[in-house]
């Protein structure tokens, strides 16, 4: 692990431990410090079975419970489960006789999300403190994997998406929302840590995404949805020149929101 993605590690824990404390703000440069950010999930889970108002912090990107084919008994696995949304939606699907696991790397987020499963009442969900490089989950354990905006957080997505692999059953599904670029991001968003944890920077182009989850062992890969986003100028000028915001627009270089499911053999 190199000091640059402790740094960029680090960075993330901080910025959703506050989240957690103060509440959301969506996924943009916004939630880092930096003005007008950018809400990437808006008003999508305005009437979903099993939202939850309060363990809604708006730092989704889109609906994974939706396409990901959850049953009932169903044990399913969230990645980045921030203060709980998704997994309660999950357990609305998979019902009680499902087990849900929520995993995330900020103590106040796993916090947050237990007083929230409290709350409810849930006996079948369970949140654990974790990285998604190292998850706390046993080999072969988990019919379905989600995750909402969080693996463009990950430096090693090659990692992240073979831990996935390691937990999921034979046969085993996963559907996951996530940020990608439309090319390779330039040099100058690399290590910026506030474009980062706004999910900007760690994005990988779309091509490269999906080529790490074909070379991790997935089958029937497949981006059920997507969605362009533009940073606004304005957003990118406090660390780009105007040379480099030149070539961002001749290149056309936006974000693409997209949910991609797929089955493990």
């Amino acid at each position: 692990m190199t000091n640059v993605e402790d740094r960029l590690r680090d960075q993330v824990r901080e910025k959703y431990a506050e989240i957690a404390s103060t509440g959301g703000c969506g996924c943009g440069p916004s939630c880092c410090g930096a003005p007008d950010g950018i809400d990437m999930i808006g008003d999508a889970y305005e009437n979903v079975a099993g939202h939850m108002d309060e363990a809604d912090l708006g730092l989704g990107c889109g609906l994974p419970v939706e396409h990901a084919g959850i049953k009932p008994g169903d044990t399913v696995l969230d990645l980045g489960s921030g203060a709980g949304n998704d997994v309660f939606i999950a357990r609305h699907e998979a019902g009680a006789a499902g087990h849900i696991i929520g995993v995330d790397m900020t103590p106040e987020m796993i916090g947050k999300a237990r007083a929230n499963a409290a709350k409810l009442g849930h006996d079948n969900v369970e949140f654990r403190l974790g990285e998604i490089e190292h998850l706390p989950v046993e080999t072969g354990s988990v019919d379905v994997v989600i995750s909402n905006c969080v693996l463009n957080l990950v430096p090693d997505k090659r990692v992240a998406f073979a831990e996935i692999h390691r937990v999921l059953k034979p046969g085993g599904r996963f559907c996951i929302s996530d940020t990608v670029a439309s090319a390779p991001l330039p040099a100058w968003t690399q290590e910026i840590a506030a474009l980062y944890v706004g999910c900007v920077s760690g994005a990988l182009p779309r091509d490269e995404y999906l080529s790490i989850i074909a070379e991790s062992g997935f089958r029937n890969t497949d981006v059920v949805k997507a969605q362009r986003v533009d940073v606004p100028e304005n957003v990118l000028a406090d660390y780009a020149d105007a040379d480099e915001l030149a070539d961002a627009r001749a290149r056309d270089l936006h974000l693409l929101s997209i949910t991609v499911t797929g089955t493990k053999d």
